[in-house]
């Protein structure tokens, strides 16, 4: 929300750092909006930008040459300057402006945008600084920092002691890509690594990061560092954000890139996994609304934007062949089209079912929500199915099993993650399939006469139950 030029934009090319955008009101009324949230039992976290500031009404170097350097090459203008000449006052200005967010406003925490574009070679990275006086500024409140980063550097989110920022989550990208070729079926441009396949989702469900040194294709280098014994709350999962609704060029939502069993499936994975899910505006109601990007600016700079979104868009294939059609993102009527339509609340009620039946189970049930470590394996079990199993001590187990793939009949089933606790009976706990879903209904999985039968383009949790065939609810069954 820091200001920026004009009366609508989506508030990543931000020239003043310490007042919030003045189209959406006054400090104060921010202020009240965080305290509402708090009465609701709601945190309120804020994405930041510290990685470049807007073309358009900075006027820091009036001031000094010396917030910006010519070291670093950033992509979105001029790099800042932490660690050279007369950087200190630099680092404050970031430094002291994460501590104003949360002191000042009670904000619970920080989203930094593109952490891999903040460049301190210096003794201690700005970012930790950054994360310590975010701890600094709210004493005795529980606060978070979570951080988008590209290369996927997990030394974000270690702890200071032993070389890191003290962070406490990353966005997975890499679970986003599978999940999105997996949904839409196509694998271009920085798709080209993934393959959307049952055991890309697994991985990712298990290790956090696909890809944590092996060679990337798509950037022709490595890529990542190893994530091996970071918390499974330290991944934040996904399977749509504003950058990757605007980068396919119209807007579309993941609903509309995929069947709508599958569209489902992949939910129910996100939404139970172990990491932390997280849905983006209007996600949970299935909004038909695109999310296009836009940006109130004139002259040469509108038509620099122009088309330099257009070029950025167009190394997928598909978009490119449609690049004329491309909306205008200095248009009014751009940034109109994206506004939600919250009585989708009701037209789309199963989809906004879907979510809420979802997250009261994650909410509800101990064994999902305990984002344990270790705490998940998981099994292929066909080209398009997998089962991920939540293992507990005392037989309490959880199955989660996702086929993405027609209707599949598993005899025999030589797969210890799938054999029952002693004494019981998988019994359907939650199904993607549920007709208040828009679903066919879901019979029993396991049973002595069929075997393991497997609906088609599902998701199906399981618990521990003592009915025949697993025909009775399950522990916690509604």
């Amino acid at each position: 929300v820091a200001d920026f030029t004009g009366r609508f934009g989506w508030g990543y090319d931000g020239v003043l750092p310490y007042a919030p955008h003045h189209a959406y009101g006054t400090p104060d009324d921010f202020k009240r909006f965080i305290q509402q949230a708090h009465r609701l039992g709601l945190m309120v976290f804020l994405d930041v930008v510290y990685n470049h500031f807007g073309p358009d009404g900075c006027y820091l170097r009036e001031f000094s040459p010396f917030y910006f350097t010519s070291r670093y090459a950033n992509e979105w203008g001029e790099a800042l300057n932490f660690d050279g000449e007369q950087s200190g006052p630099v680092r404050e200005l970031v430094v002291a402006n994460a501590g104003y967010w949360v002191g000042e406003f009670h904000l619970d925490g920080l989203r930094l945008d593109a952490t891999q574009q903040v460049f301190d070679a210096g003794p201690v990275h700005v970012l930790a600084e950054v994360t310590q006086r975010v701890r600094d500024a709210a004493p005795g409140r529980h606060t978070l920092v979570i951080a988008e980063n590209e290369p996927q550097e997990v030394k974000l989110v270690r702890p200071r002691d032993q070389g890191g920022y003290g962070m406490d989550a990353l966005w997975n990208d890499d679970y986003h890509h599978t999940a999105r070729v997996a949904l839409s079926g196509r694998s271009e441009a920085y798709f080209t690594d993934y393959r959307g396949t049952p055991q890309e989702l697994l991985s990712a469900v298990k290790w956090g990061y696909l890809y944590q040194g092996q060679r990337y294709a798509w950037q022709k280098k490595r890529r990542g560092t190893p994530a091996l014994g970071v918390p499974p709350a330290a991944f934040v999962l996904c399977i749509q954000n504003h950058d990757q609704l605007a980068n396919s060029g119209f807007g579309a939502r993941c609903h509309q890139l995929g069947g709508p069993g599958d569209w489902r499936a992949l939910t129910a994975l996100t939404l139970l996994a172990p990491g932390t899910p997280m849905l983006f505006m209007g996600q949970e109601f299935a909004a038909s609304t695109p999310f296009l990007y836009f940006s109130d600016h004139q002259g040469e700079l509108a038509d620099a934007v122009r088309k330099g979104r257009a070029d950025f868009v167009s190394q997928f294939p598909s978009v490119a062949q449609a690049r004329a059609l491309l909306p205008d993102p200095n248009s009014p009527e751009t940034f109109e089209r994206c506004k939600l339509d919250l009585g989708e609340r009701e037209r789309n009620a199963p989809a906004y079912a879907l979510h809420r039946d979802l997250l009261r189970l994650r909410r509800e049930d101990p064994v999902f929500r305990a984002q344990r470590p270790g705490g998940v394996d998981g099994a292929v079990l066909a080209p398009q199915a997998f089962v991920l199993r939540w293992l507990t001590d005392g037989g309490g187990d959880r199955l989660l099993v996702v086929n993405l793939g027609g209707d599949l009949r598993l005899e025999p089933a030589p797969e210890p993650l799938l054999a029952p606790p002693e004494g019981c009976r998988w019994a359907t706990l939650w199904s993607s399939e549920d007709p208040r879903y828009g679903g066919a209904g879901t019979p029993p999985l396991d049973t002595d006469e069929f075997g393991w039968r497997i609906p088609a383009h599902s998701a199906v949790a399981l618990a521990p139950g003592k009915g025949e065939e697993g025909g009775e609810e399950g522990e916690g069954g509604e």
